[in-house]
């Protein structure tokens, strides 16, 4: 598993940490053979904008995913990586977040995260029977990352 991380905010990353809850959604989902993730930290004003371009949607929101080669027309090569996608996560909103929610920023992060990758699986929540089964797999994910 390879996760890119590009950070646009002035803040520090926990790397390890972010690595394992992109370890424990796969091994959850018991995807085989060689991931990539991008993962992007950044403002409140790129989010917008992108959350405007791509969803029509003109408002800050805390995580966007967009997927890579979930395309049944796409053609990866035996043995080689598969690109899962792009998470886009939203550091200042993260931080209201966790203020809001009194657990940390480092666990808003890792919410924000898996969030994001079950979306790149092909996980949605827009009616309410796919809310609860995302929900119910993003909580086994993260009671095992907080055991």
């Amino acid at each position: 598993m390879t996760l890119l991380i590009r950070n646009f905010t002035k803040n520090r990353i926990g790397v390890k940490r972010l690595e394992k809850a992109v370890e424990a959604v796969i091994a959850e989902e018991k995807i085989k053979g060689e991931v990539e993730v991008s993962l992007v930290f950044t403002g409140e004003k790129r989010i917008r904008n992108l959350n405007k371009t791509y969803r029509g949607v003109d408002r800050i929101t805390d995580v966007l995913s967009f997927e890579g080669e979930n395309d049944d027309d796409f053609i990866s090569p035996d043995g080689g990586v598969s690109y899962l996608g792009e998470i886009f996560i939203c550091y200042p909103r993260a931080q209201r977040q966790s203020r809001e929610k009194k657990h940390s920023l480092d666990k808003e992060i890792d919410i924000l995260l898996v969030h994001g990758l079950f979306h790149l699986l092909g996980y949605d929540h827009i009616k309410d029977e796919d809310f609860e089964v995302m929900h119910m797999r993003e909580e086994k994910v993260l009671k095992k990352l907080y055991k």
